[in-house]
């Protein structure tokens, strides 16, 4: 089966060049659309301890968020058609964008060993609520 467009949910680590690799490896093939997806944290509670010294903390999150991306983009070695910075809930944002951008799968990392960690894990929510197909690629070291 040839996906024409995938979305690859991101953290900020190095482990999201693993899933962008992964990607790219099917969607070049069929020449598919590849969009990113990422979660940016909500400062709102670090904010109340910290608000008169850091009164900007979401706009510098958002601007790390962003140069993450970029740098995802640069190293990909394959057109990124879109990139998203969601807040809050991402399996919902995941499943809007889906609906939105005509997604066919999307590529999320697994770090869980456990069965109670993997039955927990937030790829749970993406499986459940996407409605498209969903690759959970291991993280784990190898």
């Amino acid at each position: 089966m040839a996906y024409l467009h995938l979305l690859v949910a991101v953290a900020p680590t190095p482990e999201s060049h693993k899933l962008v690799n992964k990607a790219v490896s099917i969607a070049r093939p069929f020449d598919a659309q590849i969009s990113l997806i990422t979660s940016a944290s909500d400062p709102e509670m670090y904010n109340q301890f910290a608000a008169p010294m850091l009164e900007n903390l979401r706009e510098l999150m958002q601007e790390e968020t962003r140069q993450f991306l970029e740098e995802l983009k640069a190293r990909a070695d394959y057109p990124i058609a879109h990139a998203a910075i969601a807040c809050g809930e991402l399996s919902e944002h995941i499943k809007d964008f889906c609906q939105k951008q005509q997604v066919d799968l999307v590529i999320c990392g697994n770090h869980n060993k456990s069965f109670f960690a993997r039955a927990t894990c937030s790829a749970k929510n993406v499986v459940g609520n996407s409605g498209v197909d969903v690759l959970l690629v291991s993280l784990e070291d190898e």
